[in-house]
């Protein structure tokens, strides 16, 4: 009979505990998910980043984790490193320019400056610039606010190495980044007139709002129709543009923090979506437009997707 009490109690325990180890995971995950996606540009990536932290979680006491949320940001960063030096492999034999998979957002994130200018597509094109390391403990210490001695577990070097590739890090982004971000008054304004110049074909007006030196990238994937090389300058932009305006029509949707356009055919708005139009604004001008057309990469824009910083 005591057998029987003690054989049914240890797995009652044990049950108790995983219970408390999901929901603590449960709790953080938009944060772990936020951290591998902005350090990989990639949702499906960084899901699968989300499903091993979770196996390493899961065998851990965590009654002997002092701080849970840093531990588990430190498995995710490790286990991200190591799908950005793989991605990277991958990159290299992509077919055509290589844009991030854009994420249907919420209100809130482009409530937060910060997070919301992170996760853009400028700046996660900019942070592909940076080495693996690099990038990690950019993510970890300008969007996150971590400590270096706590990004130091997660990258594996000593807290003076990671001051100095934080140092080195701000420095390349701050050079490379947009200049000021744009107001949500000023983005609005500036996709209206480009969506109104593009669905009325009017050459005028799209010349007006792109910038003379404006550099549009399609991400194809090598699965569908995009252009191989960044299409460089205004006039030629617009020619492209101007040749397929037609055939479309044109939604505004909050795309990675931001107003973007999505991009239907045939002019039917229920229609499946053929591409997502982020853009780069400065001082009232296009000066980036980054077309998403890969199909794989459109997968997660049926739901919006929950970052947290």
């Amino acid at each position: 009979m005591s057998d029987r009490a003690t054989d049914t109690s240890e797995p009652i325990c044990r049950g108790d505990l995983m219970d408390r180890v999901t929901r603590v995971f449960v709790a953080h995950r938009n944060l772990l998910f936020t951290v591998a996606y902005e350090m990989l540009g990639s949702a499906a990536d960084a899901e699968d980043v989300l499903q091993e932290t979770w196996l390493r979680w899961a065998g851990v006491d965590i009654d002997a984790v002092r701080d849970q949320r840093a531990y588990l940001v430190r498995i995710t960063t490790r286990q991200a490193l190591s799908h950005l030096r793989t991605l990277g492999r991958r990159k290299e034999s992509y077919l055509g320019p290589w844009l991030p998979e854009p994420l249907l957002t919420a209100p809130d994130v482009a409530e937060d400056v910060e997070l919301a200018d992170s996760v853009s597509m400028a700046v996660l094109l900019v942070l592909e610039t940076l080495a693996p390391t690099e990038r990690a403990v950019f993510v970890l210490r300008e969007v996150f606010g971590l400590a270096h001695d706590e990004i130091s577990e997660a990258v594996g070097k000593s807290p003076a190495a990671v001051r100095q590739i934080a140092h080195r890090a701000r420095t390349h982004v701050a050079e490379r980044r947009p200049h000021g971000v744009a107001s949500a008054a000023e983005t609005r304004r500036t996709v209206e007139a480009f969506q109104r110049a593009v669905e009325t074909g009017d050459l005028q007006r799209l010349l007006d709002v792109l910038a003379p030196d404006v550099v549009l990238l399609t991400d194809g994937g090598g699965v569908v129709q995009a252009a191989l090389a960044p299409v460089l300058g205004a006039a030629q932009v617009a020619h492209v543009l101007g040749r397929i305006a037609g055939a479309m029509s044109l939604q505004p949707t909050q795309v990675n923090g931001d107003l973007a356009l999505i991009v239907r055919l045939g002019g039917d708005i229920d229609g499946g979506i053929d591409t997502v139009l982020a853009m780069r604004i400065e001082d009232g001008l296009i000066t980036g437009l980054y077309a998403v057309r890969n199909p794989e990469k459109l997968s997660r824009l049926d739901q919006e997707t929950t970052l947290r910083r």
